[in-house]
C-alpha cells in the first residue's frame, strides 16, 4: 500500500536544481495525497521558488518521476501552485533557514 510518508520518503532525494536542496527540506512540498484503494494514484501539490523559475519543467519531470517509481504507484501527478507564495523563512526548515542565512 502506497502512503504520504512513503512518498514523502522518496520525495527526500529530490533537489531544487537551482539551489541544490532537498525540495521537503525547502518547503516547496503542500501536499501529498494518496488516493485509491491501495494509495495508488497519488498527486502531489508543489511549489517552486519562483513563478518564473527557468527549469520548472524540468523540476516538475524529476518530481514526477521519483513518485511514478514508487512500489505501487500507479498514476502520478504534479500539480504546480503559486498559492501560497513560496516563503522560506516561514515554509523551510531550520537547517535550510541557516544555509541561505535567514537567520
Amino acid at each position: 500500500m502506497v502512503t504520504t510518508e512513503i512518498v514523502r520518503e522518496a520525495l527526500k532525494d529530490v533537489e531544487d536544481p537551482e539551489l541544490h536542496m532537498g525540495i521537503l527540506d525547502l518547503g516547496l512540498v503542500y501536499d501529498v495525497a494518496c488516493e485509491g484503494s491501495q494509495g495508488e494514484d497519488v498527486t502531489v501539490t508543489m511549489t517552486l521558488t519562483s513563478p518564473m523559475c527557468p527549469v520548472g519543467p524540468m523540476f516538475k519531470q524529476a518530481v514526477l518521476s521519483k513518485v511514478e517509481s514508487v512500489e505501487g504507484v500507479k498514476n502520478a501527478n504534479v500539480e504546480i501552485t503559486f498559492s501560497p507564495p513560496w516563503d522560506p523563512k516561514t515554509m523551510a526548515s531550520d537547517d535550510v533557514k541557516l544555509a541561505l542565512g535567514i537567520w
